[in-house]
C-alpha cells in the first residue's frame, strides 16, 4: 500500500458495531486478502512441485491466516492434478520487547 493511498470508505463494508467509531477507512478489503491468500497457495503448490510441504505457524497472531492458507492448499491438493504431503506444526515465540 502506498503512503498516499486513501483506502475505501468504511460505508462500503459491513463493519461490526463495536468497531464503527474506531475506523475511518478500510485499506485492504477482505475479498482482496482472500484472493491473495489463494494466489499464495497456488504459488506454494507450484514452487514446491512434488516435494513435501512443512507448514509452521507462529502462534498468537498468525493462526487465522495460517488456517486460511492451509485450507486453500488442501483444496488445491484435493482438486488438483497432483497431491503432495503436508505436515503442520506450531511454534510460540516470546515478544520482541
Amino acid at each position: 500500500i502506498r503512503d498516499e493511498e486513501s483506502g475505501y470508505n468504511k460505508n462500503l463494508f459491513c463493519i461490526p458495531k463495536h468497531y464503527e467509531e474506531d475506523l475511518e477507512r478500510v485499506f485492504i478489503p477482505h475479498g482482496l486478502i482472500l484472493d491473495r491468500t489463494e494466489r499464495l497457495a497456488r504459488d506454494i503448490m507450484q514452487d514446491m512441485g512434488s516435494h513435501h510441504i512443512v507448514a509452521l505457524c507462529v502462534l498468537k497472531g498468525g493462526y487465522k491466516f495460517f488456517a486460511d492458507l492451509l485450507d486453500r492448499i488442501k483444496a488445491l491438493n484435493q482438486n488438483g492434478d497432483k497431491s503432495v504431503p503436508v505436515t503442520v506444526d506450531f511454534v510460540r515465540i516470546k515478544s520482541y520487547c
